[in-house]
């Protein structure tokens, strides 16, 4: 008998150690790159709601379709130490597990491919493209893109409880919503407001699997 039997992960910071809109900025101007990693900051920190700023980050990068493919490979190589052994191990041991995620689908896909996650287990929000590749627009209707929707994604998915949501951030507290206990993963950023309000604590994915499966 295990300690939950689902387990939700954010991805950005949590699965892999990259913030993914910060990294598509980071090839845009410096002065680009610092507003839109200030912007990140804070609404992870939980200063400035994300739905205010989703769309304002976007369409200061304007990525392209060849860069998000960009970002899929760069989460790849930033996965985070542990997570593909805990992901093996805890899928081994029947536990339900999926992605919830405010990054842009199209480069978590990938990535989330890699760990054997089918594409219907990951939610997040989508990026469109015109035939040229360039920007066109994101999905403006997504849950993700608000400070309640991690909450709301769980609710619909109605996942076998107990239930544990993982990660980094301020919206990742919402999945408390959907009747989930809250592990803030420290393990790549450590946010005081975020450790404050969890039911569990991980800074490793080691630690991680033992609270899983205690």
């Amino acid at each position: 008998m295990t300690r939950f039997r689902a387990v939700a992960f954010d991805l950005d910071s949590t699965l892999s150690s990259l913030e993914g809109i910060d990294w598509l900025a980071a090839r845009r101007t410096p002065e680009v790159a610092e507003a839109v990693a200030e912007l990140t900051r804070k609404a992870m920190d939980g200063e400035l709601k994300i739905d205010e700023l989703y769309g304002r980050r976007l369409e200061l990068v304007r990525p392209t379709r060849d860069e998000v493919a960009l970002l899929g490979a760069a989460y790849v190589d930033a996965e985070v130490s542990g997570v593909r052994a805990a992901v093996g191990r805890l899928r081994a041991e029947g536990i339900r597990m999926v992605i919830v995620s405010g990054g842009l689908r199209e480069a978590i896909l990938p990535f989330a491919a890699t760990l054997g996650f089918a594409a219907d287990d990951v939610h997040a929000v989508g990026i469109r493209h015109n035939g040229d590749g360039n920007y066109a627009g994101w999905e403006t209707t997504s849950p993700l893109a608000t400070p309640a929707g991690k909450g709301v994604v769980l609710r619909a998915l109605a996942l076998p409880a107990p239930l544990l949501g993982v990660g980094d951030g301020i919206t990742d507290l919402a999945m408390r919503d959907a009747g989930a206990a809250i592990a803030a993963f420290t393990g790549v950023v450590s946010r005081p407001g975020v450790v404050a309000q969890a039911d569990h604590v991980v800074a490793t994915f080691e630690d991680l699997q033992a609270l899983v499966l205690a």
